[in-house]
């Protein structure tokens, strides 16, 4: 059977950069090991979401397995929860959160506690928390990243964002007993939806009040670091399985990642998940591992998903010398991919120009690569060559299809 194997490094599009004489970071990075399977294999770009559209990551993902997100997206929370290895069964409802830092009126200080490296002892104290039926499943992510699970009946994920990067309006409550930083509403009026919201909130208010009374924030507050005092909760979503990969191509599939998010999106895609030794999804990731991890997987699995995700982080802190940089450190540990019996696909889930330090619109090189596939044109990895590749300007919707074209 054909062997498979699709790479998607995080946010490595970019747009043109002064300082490197009008090239983005992946066209001024040194690349060899990428431009040989950019010319010896068929190369395009791809707008992930369709054009002027912009994408987030786990929308985007989804999309280049092939799943169809008007009826397929459980929404982020589900994939992030997925990811930390909570157990998620029909009718639970996931929220994405933050360990944050709010000062005595309730007033958001830093929606990431200075970026507080390790959650875990925080956020452990609330794990297991039940109000009015609803038992609430907590744990640790990357940095000050957390998943909070709510198990119980009449649940809905018809729910606002408490995160002020998601709320206009800072709504501040001075009594000690009802404090929250910003409201949770319903957003279908439902009776579910409703009570949802009042159980959310008041797990939040709970939570507050134990957080402040962590020793580790008082330390914090002594060496006068952002304390960890408060949840910021968004992307709630009702958890329902997908079809499976295997059983959607007949493949069996498996994931090599660090961060999270992207092990939820191969757990709840049905894929294996893969641990590489020191893949931590930050730029301190052991690259090598992941691709020996990714090879060592086609031998039981017949298509592997290797995440990377740096290239996103440098690009969100503007830091074009940096993701340059990473970029390089990716294709020395891709110098063995064009030994492997394989289709090797490579491409990003989205750009995240270091000039605006976010995702844009804008389309990512794609490259696919088989020993003896007859080439096209192209002779470097990188966003302006790779479009006038054989492969043209295609949708993210038809990615996979055309991928598993490559047998």
């Amino acid at each position: 059977m054909s062997k498979f194997v699709l790479v998607i490094c995080d946010g490595m599009g970019d747009l043109p950069i002064a300082s490197f004489g009008n090239q983005t970071p992946l066209e001024k990075a040194e690349t060899p090991n990428m431009d040989f399977l950019s010319k010896k294999g068929i190369n395009g770009i791809i707008y992930v979401l369709g054009k002027g559209v912009r994408p987030n990551s786990d929308e985007a993902h989804l999309t280049l397995f092939g799943y169809n997100l008007e009826t397929d997206y459980p929404g982020r929370g589900p994939i992030e929860a997925a990811g930390l290895g909570i157990k998620l069964e029909e009718g639970d409802i996931a929220i994405r959160g933050n360990l944050a830092t709010v000062d005595e009126k309730l007033r958001v200080l830093d929606r990431r506690a200075g970026r507080i490296g390790n959650s875990s002892d925080f956020v452990n104290e609330l794990n297991g928390m039940e109000i009015d039926g609803v038992r609430f499943v907590v744990k640790p992510g990357t940095g000050h990243r957390l998943a909070i699970v709510m198990k119980g009946k009449g649940l809905s994920d018809k729910i606002s964002n408490s995160d002020v990067h998601y709320v206009t309006e800072d709504k501040v409550v001075s009594d000690w007993e009802n404090r929250i930083a910003n409201e949770i509403e319903a957003l279908d009026g439902s009776q579910e939806a409703q009570f949802t919201a009042r159980v959310l909130e008041e797990f939040l208010k709970r939570s507050h009040r134990i957080l402040e009374r962590n020793q580790l924030n008082q330390k914090r507050k002594e060496q006068n670091l952002p304390k960890g005092n408060y949840i910021l909760t968004r992307g709630p979503g009702y958890f329902k399985a997908l079809p499976g990969f295997e059983s959607k191509y007949g493949l069996k599939a498996a994931c090599v990642a660090g961060a999270g998010l992207y092990k939820g999106l191969g757990r709840i895609a049905g894929m294996d998940i893969i641990e590489a030794k020191g893949a931590t999804g930050m730029p301190d990731t052991d690259l090598s591992s992941k691709v020996e991890a990714a090879k060592n997987a086609l031998n039981n699995h017949d298509f592997v998903f290797l995440h990377i995700k740096a290239t996103d982080i440098f690009g969100e802190n503007g830091d074009c010398e940096g993701k340059k940089a990473f970029i390089e450190k990716i294709d020395q540990s891709f110098s063995d991919l064009k030994n492997l019996e394989a289709a090797i696909a490579i491409t990003a889930d989205h750009s995240t120009p270091c000039s605006l330090k976010d995702h844009s619109e804008d389309p990512v090189p794609l490259l696919i690569y088989k020993k003896g596939l007859e080439a096209d044109p192209v002779e470097k990895f990188g966003e302006r060559y790779t479009k006038d590749g054989k492969l043209g300007e295609i949708e993210g919707k038809d990615f996979m299809k055309l991928f598993l074209s490559f047998k």
